[in-house]
């Protein structure tokens, strides 16, 4: 995981103790902090890394084939089961079973893996006798379970058997530092995947990049990147590049710090980190307004939910803190 800021210094400390330790895994963090690269660190740093690392979504398994996709069935099991078919369980045998989306898994799904965790025993589907599976299960959540649990959505005894160790990803508006040296790492990974020229970014461009909130993380970048350099002829994406890839970049330029004998701020920046700071200052009123009801700041302003929302995440403003105790 790249990086040179300190949570995620302590991230990849975390990961490297976790790798040699051979239990059950549990990893939290928003959508686009990279959960599954964080499984693959501890897979290919521990002792099982010549072994298979198998992902799965469970959010994308039917709650009628949970027990068929994860154990497996016997020849005959069903119609149309003309053999044996091995199930997630037996493909990550040796190594690592990486269960992402966790806590979209039905109360069926819960109950089934809750079994197999209690003892690592599993049957396939029409198998008959038992099987025992050494795989090592990491699961991954952008929830926190803990209070998935406390509203009645997620069994509190199958928290418990995930939660043997717990790494929490920080977002990247934790760690700030990171931004430019990935949106360098991710520019030279789009040249290279394109077969273009390298390129590199402008300062007005890495320095709206250092002030966006981004609600996607990561992912986002990446994905702005890619945007951002398809849309550049030249040699330097600049700010301009960066808007046309993602409008939203067009109020999040901010000012830099001056150096001794620089010229002043040009016009166009100070316009745009004007727009910014008076957007953030509006939302800030308006939900303290509503005491942190987005739907009710939404007909205040005249606004419609949705954009309102997205202006939040842009913002990085959290509703939770004017909402009264």
């Amino acid at each position: 995981m790249l990086g040179q800021s300190k949570a995620i210094q302590a991230v990849r400390a975390q990961l490297q103790r976790y790798a040699g330790c051979d239990v059950q895994v549990l990893i939290e963090g928003e959508t686009g902090t990279g959960k599954e690269l964080a499984a693959r660190e501890i897979h290919y740093a521990s002792a099982r890394r010549d072994h298979p690392f198998v992902p799965v979504n469970c959010g994308a398994i039917p709650d009628s084939l949970i027990e068929n996709e994860l154990f497996g069935h016997g020849r005959g099991a069903f119609t149309d089961a003309r053999e044996a078919q091995p199930g997630l369980v037996d493909h990550a045998r040796g190594g690592t079973l990486f269960l992402d989306e966790v806590d979209a898994l039905s109360d069926k799904g819960q109950v089934t893996l809750l079994r197999f965790l209690q003892d690592n025993e599993y049957r396939p589907v029409g198998g008959g006798a038992a099987r025992v599976s050494d795989a090592r299960i990491i699961a991954a959540t952008n929830a926190r379970l803990e209070r998935q649990v406390a509203a009645g959505r997620f069994r509190r005894d199958l928290h418990y058997r995930l939660h043997a160790l717990y790494l929490r990803l920080p977002p990247l508006r934790e760690r700030s530092d990171d931004v430019v040296l990935l949106a360098r790492h991710f520019l030279d990974a789009v040249a290279l995947r394109l077969h273009g020229p390298p390129r590199q970014w402008s300062e007005d461009a890495l320095q709206a990049l250092r002030a966006h909130a981004w609600p996607g993380n990561v992912r986002e970048l990446e994905n702005v990147v890619l945007r951002a350099y398809m849309a550049t002829d030249g040699d330097v994406v600049g700010f301009a590049e960066l808007v046309t890839a993602e409008p939203a970049f067009a109020g999040t330029e901010t000012l830099p710090r001056r150096r001794a004998n620089e010229p002043e701020l040009g016009f166009s920046a100070a316009k745009l980190h004007a727009i910014r700071q008076f957007e953030r200052d509006y939302l800030m009123q308006l939900m303290q307004q509503a005491c942190g009801n987005i739907s009710a700041a939404a007909r205040l302003s005249g606004t419609e939910r949705r954009q309102l929302g997205k202006l939040l995440l842009k913002h990085g403003i959290e509703t939770k803190q004017f909402r009264s105790p």
